[in-house]
């Protein structure tokens, strides 16, 4: 398959060619004329010096511009053909060059100073036909990401991962880790404070219910006297709920504090608890291999993704364009949180430049290293070799000016 954008620089590179073998040719044509006709007309002497030293730069510029890339002539003179016999080096230098040149953090940093990155992301995200775009290639990318994991794949995951890191987890040394870190500070009494708001609504909403199982116990009392116990009752422990919710030092919750204090002294050092603890990791562990509960859940899951993915208005695809569009519109309007996400972006970007510069420059190294050499001989005298023949037309006209100047001084004496 031809490259037209090659064929058109082979074109340009061979019409400059054309160009100044035809001038050199011309000077050629131009000296043998002045040496026929030297004798004839003094001014013959001029157009020969012109010519020869015109020549002679054409020349010279010929063989450095062909020396370039080939040997001249097809002869394997020293130092010809530069190209092909140091592309390594060339790949080696460039790379260096890349790396201490342009990747320094100095220059990536300066240049991105110059621009608000995260009000330019946050102005993108905000449109909403690229919120729709990042939606449609999310919700085109989770399919195949979830048909291409197996039900095999998946129980190789959880066997190789899940399963092995849950036996080797101390259920007593977490559970009392969690539940230190949930009571530092007291923030469990906000649980008691919704168990609390929890058994009241419990209790008034099923204060018939009870009064009917404490009528069905107790059946030689009547009934009326079944109500007015259990509403005494339910009255009771409301206003109880109601006095502990309203006071943060009372005796229930200090009691409350003191046994979840035991309870995680006793996850953390009670053998029994341990051993409690172990038993219960190991029946969930053999309920979930016994009756691939994780299968089941990871079938569900999966099902119900690609069906809503699948319908015309997805709610997954919907949420996360509303999402994309709101977090666009919202960093747009924050200025302090561009200024810290533009500063964590400069930090990051100058400590990875500074990381993996070096990176870089061994790639380039190594993908010039790769190239065939006739390949990359053709590619750079596509790209430059048109320009290189202006040092042959330029060495033809400066030499052959240089020519009448030395003709002109060497007159003079």
């Amino acid at each position: 398959m031809t490259d037209p954008l090659s064929d058109e620089k082979f074109a340009r590179l061979r019409a400059m060619q054309r160009l100044a073998s035809t001038l050199l040719a011309a000077m050629l044509a131009l000296l043998a004329l002045s040496v026929a006709f030297e004798g004839g007309h003094p001014w013959w002497r001029w157009l020969q010096a012109f010519a020869a030293a015109a020549t002679v730069g054409a020349i010279a510029d010929w063989f450095a511009v062909v020396a370039l890339f080939h040997h001249p002539l097809g002869l394997p003179l020293p130092h010809t053909a530069i190209v092909p016999r140091n592309k390594d080096r060339i790949g080696e230098s460039l790379g260096r060059f890349v790396e201490h040149n342009f990747l320094t953090a100095e220059n990536v940093v300066h240049k991105l100073e110059e621009r608000n990155l995260s009000l330019e992301a946050a102005r993108w995200l905000a449109r909403p036909d690229n919120a729709h775009a990042i939606a449609a290639r999310l919700g085109a990318f989770i399919p195949g990401l979830l048909n291409a994991l197996g039900d095999e794949d998946v129980k190789r995951l959880f066997d190789r991962t899940i399963a092995s890191q849950i036996h080797k987890i101390d259920g007593a040394d977490l559970a009392s880790a969690i539940l230190g870190t949930l009571t530092t500070g007291g923030r469990h009494q906000a649980l008691l404070d919704r168990a609390l708001h929890s058994l009241e609504a419990w209790l008034v909403a099923n204060e018939a219910l009870i009064s009917e199982k404490f009528g069905a116990a107790s059946k030689y009392t009547p009934r009326v006297f079944d109500r007015y116990i259990v509403a005494k009752f339910v009255a009771g422990i409301i206003a109880l709920a109601h006095e502990v919710a309203s006071n943060p030092g009372h005796d229930l919750r200090r009691e409350f504090d003191a046994a979840t204090e035991r309870f995680i002294d006793k996850l953390a050092t009670s053998a029994q608890y341990r051993t409690h603890a172990e038993a219960l990791k190991q029946a969930l562990l053999m309920h979930i291999e016994r009756e691939r509960y994780y299968r089941a859940v990871w079938d569900d899951i999966r099902a119900k993704i690609q069906a809503d993915l699948a319908a015309e208005h997805s709610l997954i695809r919907g949420h996360v364009r509303e999402a994309v569009s709101k977090l666009g519109a919202g960093l747009a309007e924050d200025e302090a949180l561009q200024a810290k996400l533009n500063a964590w972006i400069l930090q990051t970007v100058e400590s990875s430049v500074a990381r993996h510069r070096h990176q870089v420059s061994a790639l380039i190294t190594e993908v010039v290293r790769g190239w065939d050499t006739r390949e990359i001989t053709r590619k750079m005298e596509l790209e430059i070799g048109k320009d290189l023949q202006y040092i042959r037309i330029n060495g033809t006209l400066v030499g052959g000016l240089v020519g009448l100047l030395l003709h002109a001084l060497t007159g003079l004496f």
